[in-house]
């Protein structure tokens, strides 16, 4: 062991715990901003300090050997332990100075993470956020590298921290002008008779939750118009005869819209606040979440 101590700096640890993840020399030198002789070279060490090859070239990647398996987790546990001696023993958000990287769909930036962004700049102007699209499939491995901090997310994750920020259900909107804006209800009839305007993942989709419910009920719905995000949506309504149902707080405040009540039963979703274990204890993490979080629950209490 004291052999192990006296050949071993945080820098190869550091190095070990970047190759066992993206299994890559040259990655590996790009995450750690090292030439890729650089990382040979840290390795070459790592292999004369364990006494074990560790990683093995195969034909595009590195394996990890039986040694390296059983020492990534004491080695990334050892790095936790390191980043947290560095933080603050206080965090003052009104000078504080860091990166913080939120995945969220369109529908999650347009309804928590704009009045997110306001409130933060107010209370922490030094913070920057940067969003980024949980179409990504490796949303949650991102997590777990800390190329991101924390994800809005439809559901919750096993390994993944969740708190829980609200149900969200549908409304029907018209713009004032509408020919049923006057109208205080909307009936299936008259729903069904209408020109929709779908908000679509893929932007050419004409088919979502609404005519799933329809079909059910042997009843369908004439969608003529789609797009991928909710932000155009306002505008639209002003301009056509179009009819949206959309989640409800994309259209709260909207003083030119004439919302109803669904006349099919369309089921609500959640929305969760997911983080890593790795941010779990951090001072300025444990701030910003506890702010979107009341932000949220705020806003749901005044629903």
């Amino acid at each position: 062991m004291n052999h192990v101590l006296r050949h071993l700096d945080l820098n190869l640890l550091k190095t070990f715990a970047v190759l066992y993840e993206v299994k890559s020399v040259t990655e590996t030198a790009q995450r750690l901003s090292l030439t890729q002789p650089a990382v040979s070279s840290m390795l070459n060490r790592l292999r004369e300090t364990f006494n074990d090859p560790l990683f093995i070239r195969a034909q595009r990647y590195m394996v990890p050997t039986l040694r390296a398996e059983q020492l990534a987790p004491q080695i990334q546990n050892i790095l936790k332990n390191v980043e947290r001696l560095a933080e603050p023993t206080e965090f003052d958000p009104a000078t504080a100075q860091l990166e913080i990287k939120i995945a969220a769909t369109d529908y999650s930036l347009q309804t928590i993470l704009i009045p997110y962004i306001a409130y933060l700049r107010k209370k922490a102007p030094f913070i920057k956020i940067a969003i980024f699209s949980t179409e990504d499939q490796n949303t949650y491995e991102r997590l777990t590298t800390g190329e991101l901090d924390f994800i809005i997310t439809a559901q919750p994750h096993a390994q993944l921290h969740t708190h829980h920020l609200f149900s969200e259900h549908y409304v029907c909107a018209v713009h004032q002008t509408h020919i049923l804006a006057k109208n205080n209800q909307l009936s299936i009839d008259e729903f069904c008779a209408a020109h929709h305007l779908l908000v679509s993942l893929n932007g050419d989709a004409f088919w979502g939750i609404s005519d799933e419910v329809l079909k059910q009920i042997a009843q369908q719905r004439h969608v003529a118009v789609a797009i991928q995000n909710f932000a155009a949506v306002p505008n639209l309504l002003a301009v056509t005869d179009l009819m949206a149902t959309l989640p409800s707080r994309i259209v709260k405040g909207q003083s030119q819209l004439k919302t109803f009540t669904p006349p099919i039963d369309i089921p609500q979703f959640e929305k969760f606040l997911a983080w890593h274990e790795r941010s779990h204890h951090s001072l300025a993490h444990i701030w910003l979440r506890d702010q979107l979080i009341a932000m949220c629950t705020s806003e749901s209490n005044q629903s």
